[in-house]
Formats: C-alpha cells, structure tokens, sequence
C-alpha cells in the first residue's frame, strides 16, 4: 500500500511542487557559479581559523589588540579613513571617533554575507561597528600569521 502522505496533497500543489524543483538552463548555470571547489574551500577554511585564532589572541593578549588598534591608526594616517574602512559614508561623531583612536577591534560576521571580518567598534556604539576593507584585513591577517 503505498499511501504515503505526497499522495495526499491535492494534485494542483504536487504540480507547483515539481515546477518549483526544475531548473531552467540559466537558472542552473547560476547556480553553478557559486558552487565552491576545494582549493576555494581550503582558502576559506584557512582564513576562518586565522580570525579565530586572531580574536581569541586579542581577547587572551591585549597587548595584540592594542598593536593592531596602532597599525590601524597608523594606516587610517597614512592612506585615509575611506582606504582602511569599507563603509561607504559615516557620520561625523563617528569619523571623529575613529581619527581620535576611540574605537576597539574585533571580529564579527557580516550580517549580509555571514562571513567573519574585522570590524572596528567605536566606543560606546556597539551596534555601529564599521568592517575593515578586504585589502587591509588581508595584510592584517597575514602579518598576523607571519607572527604566529
């Protein structure tokens, strides 16, 4: 007896449940871009256990925190607030914040993409943490494995 509960549902749904479940050719193709293959995948296994060893560094070591809170610094001197954040405007208490140095470093995920990142956290303003640009956090992180 084969009376499973897909025979139950009314044959308009099982119809919009199989149109559902195909593909277009293009559709398909899409999808295959973002498929990752292993050497993608081993690069990315390796940068999240970097920012992890990296935050838990921070949190164990603050002298850590507190030398890459001065490079930061150093380079938002060097290149230029915009350079070193990704964030396309900010307001003024808070670029002000960041030039004083009043803000802390950590690691979080991005809410977008959920792929963990430096961000820099100003002071008393949690919520407004602002994401390092992909170019500065890549030459963070690899200083940072150098070291270790």
């Amino acid at each position: 007896m084969s009376d499973s509960w897909l025979d139950r549902i009314p044959t308009n749904e099982r119809q919009r449940i199989r149109e559902k479940l195909h593909l277009s050719d293009v559709e398909y193709a899409q999808l295959r871009e973002n498929v990752k293959g292993p050497e993608d995948l081993k690069r990315e296994m390796e940068r999240n256990e970097l920012l992890a060893e990296l935050k838990l560094g921070m949190e164990l070591e603050p002298k850590l925190a507190e030398a890459l809170r001065a490079q930061v610094q150093e380079d938002m001197r060097q290149h230029g607030l915009p350079s070193v954040l990704n964030a396309s405007h900010l307001s003024s208490d808070l670029t002000q914040a960041m030039e004083k140095g009043d803000f802390a470093i950590s690691v979080e995920a991005d809410p977008q993409t959920n792929v963990d990142q430096l961000v820099l956290v100003p002071e008393g303003k949690v919520a407004e943490a602002v994401p390092v640009s992909q170019q500065f956090s890549e030459q963070y992180l690899g200083q940072f494995k150098k070291a270790a």
